[in-house]
């Protein structure tokens, strides 16, 4: 099992809107940079944990988990000439972009922000605290994760 951690704006899918269907997958699409793509088609598979962190927005942090429940496949979205990840150069043929579905797991108890990240020694390697990092699909490794998890435990 892999660890990943996936940027989301929560007026767009939010760890609540998990949490209100805890057991129906949610379409994880409209990834639109080569190298988070890359991660979604070549790394990310059935089973590995997503921290669902929320940006763009006043509270800016890691706000739960999900599990992926099925693996890399064309990205629907891309295909949709009304949607705003439409791709005009995708066909069925030769799709250009790749979707995953995430299901539930857990809200954090509480916001995990991104300067209590950064001010940890320990995830200095976290590409998510590294300067200049934009990707919406990221690697966390087993001791990152448990780092964070760890951070999320009531004091």
């Amino acid at each position: 099992m892999n660890y990943w951690l996936f940027k989301t704006e929560p007026d767009e899918c939010s760890i609540d809107d998990f949490a209100r269907a805890p057991t129906t997958p949610i379409v994880w699409e409209g990834v639109r940079n080569y190298q988070a793509r890359n991660f979604l088609r070549d790394n990310v598979a059935i089973g590995d944990q997503v921290f669902i962190y929320h940006s763009s927005c006043k509270d800016i942090g890691i706000a739960g988990i999900a599990r992926v429940v099925k693996a890399a496949y064309p990205d629907p979205s891309q295909f949709d000439n009304h949607s705003r990840y439409f791709d005009s150069k995708a066909t069925g043929q030769k799709p250009r972009w790749v979707a995953v579905d995430l299901q539930f797991v857990s809200k954090m108890s509480q916001l995990i922000r991104l300067d209590k990240l950064k001010n940890l020694a320990t995830l200095i390697e976290l590409p998510l605290v590294r300067k200049g990092n934009r990707l919406s699909v990221m690697p966390v490794t087993c001791a990152q994760w448990l780092t964070i998890m760890a951070l999320s435990q009531p004091a």
